[in-house]
């Protein structure tokens, strides 16, 4: 059993960039045609002051922490039975490349289903700028088979 007294405590803190050539790199990977994700000029035109971040974008950059698996080694779990629950996604504001974001990430939650069978943790990442504004929220559930 995950150890519930974990709940609120805070897995990671750390800054991250969004640049460009990542951003370009990004919009190719995922099929996107919209010129104001890839081109600068196309993203100025279109009243940005840079390339706008693709929402799902900040996933990769919650990655960037410096001990990406820093939840499931502070709750003990074996890596081997994690399965990817869910992850969802909102929005305060656009951000754009060149712009430095805080991610904040929280346990919010530990719970089981099927007598302790299925174990399911919830992250929350808090993304800001550089002022403390919030622009972005993230969560995600990991499952953890036991047995």
């Amino acid at each position: 059993m995950i150890d519930r007294s974990h709940i609120g405590a805070l897995v990671s803190r750390h800054q991250a960039v969004a640049e460009p050539g990542r951003l370009r790199l990004f919009a190719k990977a995922t099929g996107q045609t919209d010129s104001r994700y890839i081109d600068e000029a196309a993203a100025r035109d279109a009243g940005y002051p840079a390339l706008p971040v693709p929402p799902t974008f900040f996933f990769c950059l919650e990655m960037e922490s410096p001990n990406p698996r820093a939840t499931v080694e502070r709750l003990n779990i074996d890596i081997g039975k994690v399965l990817h629950g869910e992850q969802s996604f909102r929005y305060h504001r656009m951000a754009f490349a060149g712009e430095t974001l805080t991610f904040e990430t929280r346990i919010a939650d530990i719970y089981e289903k099927k007598g302790g069978a299925l174990e399911f943790v919830v992250r929350e990442t808090s993304v800001t700028d550089v002022t403390g504004k919030p622009v972005a929220e993230l969560r995600g559930v990991i499952v953890v088979r036991n047995g």
